[in-house]
């Protein structure tokens, strides 16, 4: 029996409440490439015990060995497919999940401005923290991953929603695949892709069809919520001046 050559495995790794969920509508829309919607998320709503929306649907539909997760991701791409996009949430790699697996994936950072992202996540959660948005679990892991001879390149959201065509053209080249127009627009509505927790996240997603325009928004934050982006903003920042810039 014929076996499929190994997969392009690309791993995003983003918090949330950023643009990750488009980028992963825009990679597969290619036509070459399949999807994994965070597929360390029941192992860590499972471990951590947190009380995430449609926690326990979570929980019963993933896989809460991350030991599993990472043998199904080093292994053949669904449906056989030439590309595999991996949507991940950097706060999902937690302390006890050995790290050798990851430097096998094409490794891509996805960051934020924290003050926008605290001030999405407020919205679902009233409670948060500095490792909920994954930004210093993102330097740790350049700086790991750098130490290893392999720094992934740096995207950020706004830089992104401002030239995305310029981003994802680039982001092919580094991959050494093709770019395609596909990668910009989308049908609207769920896919069978989506975690089982996307219509309590993913809605705004659903409607769109395509990436949008950057909207400057003036942000007000107080208490706890200002305290965690004051907190990750140095973090933010050391990756932001590490970012790819592109005209």
């Amino acid at each position: 029996m014929s076996q499929h050559p190994a997969p392009l495995r690309v791993a995003m790794w983003s918090g949330p409440r950023n643009i990750s969920t488009a980028m992963m509508r825009a990679w597969e829309n290619r036509g070459d490439c399949a999807v994994s919607d965070e597929p360390l998320y029941a192992h860590y709503l499972d471990h951590t015990g947190l009380d995430h929306p449609a926690r326990e649907e979570v929980i019963a539909d993933g896989e809460t060995d991350w030991r599993r997760v990472v043998t199904s991701l080093l292994g053949p791409a669904p449906g056989g497919a030439a590309v595999w996009y991996q949507k991940h949430m950097t706060h999902h790699l937690l302390p006890h999940i050995d790290h050798g697996w990851i430097a096998q994936l094409r490794n891509v950072l996805l960051i934020r401005d924290p003050r926008q992202v605290v001030a999405s996540y407020v919205k679902s959660r009233a409670n948060i923290t500095a490792d909920d948005i994954g930004l210093p679990q993102q330097v740790a892991l350049y700086e790991e991953l750098s130490q290893a001879g392999a720094p992934p390149p740096i995207i950020d959201a706004g830089d992104f929603l401002r030239a995305p065509k310029t981003h994802l053209r680039a982001l092919c080249d580094w991959l050494g695949i093709p770019y395609t127009d596909r990668m910009l627009h989308w049908p609207q509505g769920p896919r069978d892709s989506d975690g089982i927790w996307a219509p309590h996240w993913y809605a705004h997603v659903w409607e769109s069809t395509g990436f949008e325009p950057l909207v400057e928004k003036e942000i007000t934050l107080s208490g706890a919520a200002a305290e965690v982006a004051e907190e990750c903003r140095q973090h933010y920042q050391q990756l932001h001046a590490l970012r790819m810039r592109l005209t």
